[in-house]
């Protein structure tokens, strides 16, 4: 019962007692209440504190002292070289093996002490705040359409601004390098320009080897590229998503808004041509936290945007295959046949024509 329905219920003890049936005994009978009850109404209007029972803890008493005191040196310990449950458990086997006790109950134990100590148990996330055209995250992720009546698995290209929350998504049939570089010019015409640091996984398409810490061999064309169009580019930590967390999220909304149900559309074109419709209808939308719809955030942030370049960067790929021994070229995964050499008559020599004269009859 709460406090306060207890200090009322003591009130109409009182009242009853004084002004009604006048005896203990009544008045539990008519309320339904404990004649204890009744007696500590009438002693005081105001109910006691509940006393807190201790629950006993036969097996963990003696320990106690034993773990705290692994706990405190822990302060002056390395943070990566500190006791977990497991390891005071294990300790406890081997230092005080009289005392037979479950991993569990020294688990509960030892997160019930480290939170009184005031040892942070859960990890702290501080909410990243952005200047406007300061960065765009870059992510690929896969989906389905159907294409001349056929379903086929598409890869599709995705960059978000971290200020209005604008997306430009384009498919491509597989996400080849070419097609990377090109979508990424086809975002920066949808945003008006260029944000100055873009963010990425390491893909295969911008790192070629990801070395120690932050640092990555990147591919000389992603170099290339990143020049002429003057952004920065980041790579985020491997399997840590979380670093990226805004494309993250536009893309599970972009599939669940935009290909659900499976689109249809005669060809490639036709179908990033409904994604480019489907991403100026999201300017509409305001999402949680912003004031403003998208659209009108993107438009305010474009004046902070780095102006597009005159020309486009050269997207065209040149390789340079080799044949093998079955005239056979190999580009990518496929093989093509090489045309066959085209032979020249061999030239006859003023030599030839004596030696064969001389053997004539």
């Amino acid at each position: 019962m709460e406090r306060r329905a207890k200090v009322e219920l003591f009130e109409e003890i009182r009242r009853e007692y004084e002004f009604g049936i006048g005896t203990v005994r009544g008045v539990a009978d008519r309320l339904g209440v404990h004649r204890r009850m009744v007696r500590q109404a009438l002693a005081n209007a105001e109910p006691p504190e509940r006393k807190r029972v201790t629950r006993e803890r036969p097996v963990m008493g003696p320990l106690r002292p034993f773990i705290d005191a692994i706990l405190e040196a822990d302060r002056s310990a390395p943070r990566k070289q500190r006791h977990t449950a497991h390891r005071i458990y294990e300790r406890i086997r081997r230092a005080l093996p009289e005392h037979k006790v479950a991993e569990v109950t020294v688990r509960v134990y030892v997160r019930e002490r480290k939170r009184e100590l005031g040892w942070s148990t859960r990890t702290t996330c501080v909410p990243q705040s952005y200047a406007p055209g300061q960065e765009g995250q870059v992510d690929w992720y896969e989906a389905w359409a159907e294409l001349g009546g056929a379903q086929v698995k598409l890869q599709v290209f995705a960059l978000r601004s971290m200020v209005s929350g604008a997306a430009f998504h384009r498919a491509y049939q597989r996400a080849t390098q070419q097609a990377f570089l090109e979508a990424h010019e086809h975002a920066f015409r949808y945003f008006g320009g260029v944000f100055r640091l873009l963010r990425y996984d390491n893909l295969k398409s911008a790192v070629k080897q990801i070395l120690r810490g932050h640092r990555r061999e990147e591919t000389t064309r992603f170099i290339a590229f990143r020049s002429h169009w003057r952004f920065a580019s980041d790579f985020c930590t491997p399997y840590e998503a979380h670093e990226k967390g805004g494309i993250e999220g536009e893309a599970g909304y972009f599939r669940r808004n935009h290909w659900v149900p499976v689109p249809q559309a005669r060809d490639l074109t036709e179908l990033n041509a409904q994604l480019l419709a489907a991403c100026h209808e999201d300017e509409g939308r305001v999402i949680d936290g912003h004031a403003t719809a998208v659209g009108t955030t993107m438009i305010a942030e474009r004046a902070q945007l780095l102006p597009l370049a005159e020309q486009g960067f050269p997207l065209a790929e040149l390789t340079f295959p080799r044949v093998d021994g079955l005239g056979c070229v190999r580009v990518r995964t496929n093989l093509y046949s090489a045309p066959a050499p085209r032979l020249e008559p061999k030239m006859k020599t003023r030599s030839d024509f004596l030696a064969k004269s001389a053997y004539q009859p």
